[in-house]
């Protein structure tokens, strides 16, 4: 369920950045809506991302629910932020952390708060929702399998003359295919 809505999300503000780079060719320009669809198109589009790439079969994005919530409403306000605000900057105009008002909000709002956050709450919720026990055991046999079918491709390669005997490095047989099929499981769903 969780991927469906993540994937519907990710369709929804792929239509709205595209839409809003479309009114770019309108006469006069793209209207001042453009920027708002962008605004709340890429920062949809980010955590839709994120939690695709987060969601668990059967368990969702559980406690890092949160932190990518965070981070949406996060740009969100930056994007936005950076649209409502006054274009003022001029000579004389304050700076913020060496950068005017608009330039701080995208580069420290919207550039380098997520990377703050997000490796503080992957890292805590390593263990329960980056890789089980089971899929690291998943991981580890698909790789020891797809190893043997390589040193016995390699020894048939060698025992057949090199280059130029009747096996390819980049042949298998379908034993091995079926092997390496059974270990990988369910590795990467």
């Amino acid at each position: 369920m969780t991927r469906r809505l993540a994937l519907a999300a990710l369709a929804g503000s792929a239509l709205l950045i595209a839409a809003s780079y479309a009114t770019a060719v309108l006469p006069g320009g793209a209207p001042p809506a453009a920027g708002w669809g962008m605004a709340l198109g890429i920062p949809a589009t980010l955590v839709s991302l994120m939690i695709l790439g987060a969601a668990r079969p059967g368990q969702g994005i559980g406690r890092l629910a949160w932190p990518f919530a965070f981070v949406g409403g996060a740009l969100v306000l930056g994007f936005g932020l950076a649209l409502a605000l006054p274009a003022d900057e001029a000579a004389g105009v304050p700076l913020y952390l060496g950068l005017p008002l608009r330039a701080a909000v995208i580069l420290y709002g919207i550039g380098l708060m997520p990377i703050a956050v997000l490796p503080v709450a992957y890292a805590l919720t390593f263990s329960t929702q980056t890789l089980s026990q089971a899929d690291i055991d998943r991981v580890r046999l698909a790789g020891e399998a797809w190893a043997r079918g390589r040193a016995s491709v390699a020894s048939a390669d060698s025992a057949g003359g090199g280059a130029h005997g009747s096996v390819s490095v980049d042949s298998t047989t379908a034993s091995q295919d079926d092997e390496l099929a059974a270990a990988a499981g369910t590795v990467g769903r």
